[in-house]
Order: structure tokens, then C-alpha cells, then sequence
């Protein structure tokens, strides 16, 4: 007897564990919109850029090949001025990136419309490999 209320207590504190798990709270936005939003993070500072948000780049001619040369120099957060709290780290060097510098990366052209940026390393970095 003792078994059986000891196996209905474990099944009821399941149930009520995957009730509240899985229960939508109130005011929040459905998964799919919270996937869309801060999809893609800042490789510098790495906070989440939101719809809209675009980082800043430039890209280096020619266009027609599969792979070009970039510099990115942040994001909304972090270029021209950093937000309180944020740091502008380069993710090769793992050093701070002074507010003038930037990330030099490649950007490939993939054939199906896609980009697939890599990034090599910061200016402070590539500088010091350079010598």
C-alpha cells in the first residue's frame, strides 16, 4: 500500500513539474519570435544585435570571387562609442580592441545567396604577427 502512494506521489509531482515547465508565462512572446530576435551576436562586444540592427563593415572589392577580405569595426553597442558595461574583445587574441581598431575577417560568397564571415584576427594582433 505504502508502494502504491509512493508511486502516485512521483507520477502527480511529474505531471505538475512538466505543467509548469512548459506553461506559457504571462507577456511572453512566442518561441518563435524569441528565436528571431538577437539570432545574431556581435563577434567584437558579443551582445545580441536585434531585428534591424546591422554591424558595422567594410568589404573589400573584387565582388565577384568567393572569398574577399572585411573589417568590421562593431556594432550599434559598441561602434563609435561603447555602452556602459560593454567590452570590445577579439575573439582570436582574447585582448581588448582599443575604440579605433577593428576585426579583419573573411567574408565567403557562398552559391546559395549565403555569407559565412571567418575572422582572423584584431588590428592589434595581425600587427604584432606581422613584425
Amino acid at each position: 500500500m505504502e508502494l502504491v502512494f509512493l508511486i502516485l506521489g512521483i507520477v502527480i509531482l511529474i505531471i505538475a513539474l512538466s505543467y509548469f515547465a512548459f506553461r506559457k508565462k504571462d507577456g511572453q512572446k512566442p518561441q518563435t519570435q524569441n528565436a528571431k530576435r538577437g539570432a545574431v551576436n556581435c563577434p567584437m562586444c558579443g551582445s545580441p544585435l536585434l531585428n534591424g540592427q546591422n554591424m558595422f563593415s567594410k568589404v573589400f572589392r573584387p565582388m565577384n570571387v568567393p572569398d574577399q577580405r572585411c573589417i568590421i569595426t562593431g556594432c550599434p553597442n559598441c561602434y563609435p562609442l561603447c555602452q556602459p558595461g560593454i567590452k570590445r574583445v577579439c575573439p582570436v587574441c582574447k585582448k581588448t580592441v582599443p575604440q579605433d581598431g577593428h576585426l579583419v575577417a573573411r567574408l565567403f560568397n557562398k552559391t546559395n545567396e549565403k555569407k559565412h564571415v571567418m575572422i582572423v584576427g584584431c588590428s592589434s594582433c595581425l600587427k604584432n604577427e606581422v613584425k
